[in-house]
């Protein structure tokens, strides 16, 4: 059906322009078209509208996203009158002009949520396309800015700021830069820009806006509501995590790097004696044959099978590292080029980057698996199961450097099988995990969960789970993950850890990075997963022989290492919880680690709070993140009865409390009478 717009109002030559665009109702839909654009705005879930612009055609269905091929079912209501149109779904409207000027309302008061803005009075609009040749569009989009909001999440950043109003944003993946483009606003409302292009969003005090350097259309989709109902919406349009299988629940050994079969289950074993919980261990890089290979080295790892069974005898699952590069001296290397499964260039060879690799003296040019083409996938997944999988039953992969790290990294040099690198860049480690996740259900396997250093949005579908990347080992950046974790779990990533400790350096020795990794491990013990890592002095130079220093809870002298192990069974006591708060992520998607306003959005201290949050529901945390503290300042959320965990005093909410806090303790408090197990039998 197709409904036509009545006679359009004068449109003053002051505007940006004084052609009238037609507005029309399509299959559902809201659409306006005018000086050669496209403008369609659709329902896409309950309360939520999807919104498509394009200059020079209809829009395209077929672009790289993130959000779920069919959405999910929402009744609305078309109005075209006035030379205005207007879309209602639930307690979302939104409203198109007659030169296509959108604004988003909230149904039932009016009340403006957020509102397209031009850049000048006469040219350009509010959105802008400049031709970069073939199709392709420099797009940006504009959006007022309103002085009292504040903006949350676009993934994991090292800036150390929760509120990222007034900051401009990179959507780009790096290294401990991780761009998903998802947006919680304190307005009202939560919006992503489903577009993997590579460019950045300026959340600036005079307009927001948001940069696409080379793509077909502008994309993105909006929800109403508190950050809780965003959470459920946009976790419902682009895929809900699975459930977390149980025993990554608990705690994971690592380091940089177990170079042996016998290193790594002399660690394992001694944790066994020491009566310590142990989940996971990994076994890291280095531990193939050849890069991309995939697949133990068998000088170094002699026998798989009896590895693998005596840890599963212990409860200890072996997690394996799997990097995407891919060595010319791989046995894989010939048949990957010839069938065309690597990510090439626009102008000349593939995509290349130095690495070590064992055999040779020298560094050699390392290609990389293209995960946005289907045939990549199946071929690497193949390798997998033919190596880890089938022969030893492993099921755990730590999907590392799947950036991809490129060195330089000119994303509009790359071609991927989905499209040029600045269309589609920013897709590649959810297509990554996306090879595992598939690989594994198709094997009949029930448990999916990979561990890797980049993420987009919709990869908590995948059973992606997220780290922090290699980051400092001092105070100021433990400080700094409180505000990334919690981003990134308002960017629909539940599963997400740091390296405790961090990842670059630190002595065992030192009494002062022994105080960072206590603070650092118990804050690990109250994260949604517990995972201890790093390259620990002394190092050595990168390659297949290197190692870092111990980094066992034993490593760090009787005093510390006795901190350790008290977190270690707080871990083991909460895990049940734990648990709990992820299925709550798997059937509703709630995130697990979550900022104080998710809970308490009418308290507005909480929006400012970036040094504390809950893990889940009923259990506020507050790490130490100061050298030589030994209190600690707690603001407690408003509408609620808090009780320390450690002492049983209680307190009102709405105000901010002292608290001990001695090297043995973080500070942990009870929401409402709950009843944790926190304090040791």
């Amino acid at each position: 059906m197709t409904q036509t717009s009545e006679p359009q109002p004068k449109i003053s030559l002051a505007q940006s322009s004084p052609t009238v665009g037609a507005l029309r109702e399509r299959d559902g839909a809201l659409e306006w078209s005018g000086r050669q654009e496209t403008v369609r705005i659709e329902p896409w879930g309950p309360d939520a509208v999807r919104v498509r612009a394009r200059l020079g055609g209809p829009v395209l269905q077929d672009l790289p996203g993130a959000l779920l091929p069919e959405a999910p079912g929402a009744g609305c209501t078309v109005k075209i009158e006035g030379g205005r149109g207007r879309l209602t779904v639930g307690s979302l409207t939104a409203e198109i002009d007659a030169e296509g000027l959108v604004r988003f309302l909230r149904t039932d008061d009016g009340g403006e949520l957020l509102a397209e803005e031009r850049a000048h009075f006469w040219w350009p609009g509010p959105r802008l396309y400049t031709a970069v040749g073939n199709g392709h569009h420099r797009l940006e989009q504009r959006f007022a800015a309103y002085d009292d909001e504040r903006l949350y999440g676009l993934g994991q950043h090292q800036h150390g700021r929760l509120d990222q109003k007034g900051l401009v944003v990179d959507l780009v993946q790096r290294n401990a830069e991780v761009g998903i483009p998802v947006l919680t606003s304190s307005r009202g409302y939560t919006l992503l820009w489903n577009n993997p292009a590579i460019g950045r969003v300026e959340l600036a005090y005079n307009g927001t806006r948001w940069v696409a350097d080379s793509a077909r259309q502008i994309d993105y989709w909006i929800t109403a509501g508190d950050p809780a109902a965003g959470q459920r919406r946009y976790s419902a349009v682009t895929g809900r995590t699975p459930m977390l299988p149980e025993w990554a629940a608990g705690f994971w050994q690592s380091k940089l790097r177990y170079r042996t079969q016998e290193e790594l289950l002399e660690v394992a074993r001694e944790y066994r004696r020491r009566g310590l919980p142990l989940s996971a261990i990994v076994c890291d890089f280095f531990h193939w044959t050849h890069l991309g290979e995939w697949r133990f080295d068998p000088k170094e790892w002699p026998d798989p099978a009896a590895m693998v069974r005596e840890l599963e005898e212990l409860g200890v699952k072996l997690v394996v590292s799997v990097w995407p590069s891919v060595s010319p001296l791989s046995e894989n290397h010939p048949v990957m080029e010839q069938r065309g499964l690597f990510i090439g260039t626009q102008y000349g060879p593939l995509a290349h980057a130095d690495w070590p690799d064992k055999e040779v003296a020298s560094t050699v040019q390392v290609a990389f698996y293209d995960a946005t083409n289907p045939e990549a996938r199946e071929f690497v997944w193949s390798r997998i199961k033919e190596n880890y999988l089938d022969p030893y039953g492993i099921t755990a992969f730590w999907l590392d450097a799947c950036e991809p790290e490129l060195k330089p990294g000119f994303p509009e040099n790359l071609r991927y099988w989905a499209g040029p690198g600045l269309e589609v860049g920013n897709l590649y480690p959810a297509e990554n995990s996306r090879a595992f996740h598939e690989g594994l259900l198709a094997a009949g396997e029930q448990e999916v969960i990979t561990l890797n250093r980049s993420a987009w949005a919709g990869s908590q579908r995948h059973g992606a789970a997220l780290w922090s990347g290699d980051i400092g080992t001092d105070f100021a950046t433990l400080r700094r993950q409180i505000a990334a974790g919690l981003n990134t779990a308002l960017s629909g990533i539940p599963w997400w850890n740091t390296d405790i400790g961090g990842f670059h350096g630190g002595d065992p020795q030192d009494a002062a990075y022994r105080e960072v990794m206590v603070r650092w491990f118990q804050f690990g013990a109250l994260s949604p997963l517990m995972r201890l890592h790093g390259f620990r002095e002394p190092g050595m130079p990168l390659g297949p022989e290197m190692t870092g220093g111990p980094n066992e809870v034993w490593a760090y002298g009787e005093k510390a290492g006795a901190v350790l192990e008290r977190y270690l069974r707080l871990r083991e006591r909460l895990r049940p919880y734990v648990l709990e708060v992820m299925r709550e992520a798997h059937e509703e998607g709630l995130p697990v680690m979550r900022p104080l306003f998710l809970e308490f959005p009418g308290d507005g201290a909480c929006w400012s709070v970036d040094d504390a949050y809950l893990l889940g529901r009923d259990l506020l945390v507050a790490p130490v993140l100061e050298a030589g503290a030994t209190d600690r300042t707690v603001y407690l959320p408003e509408g609620a009865r808090w009780t320390d965990a450690w002492t049983d005093a209680v307190y009102e909410g709405g105000g901010a409390v002292t608290v001990d806090a001695p090297l043995e303790r973080i500070p942990l408090f009870l929401r409402d009478g709950a009843v944790l197990p926190v304090r040791e039998p």
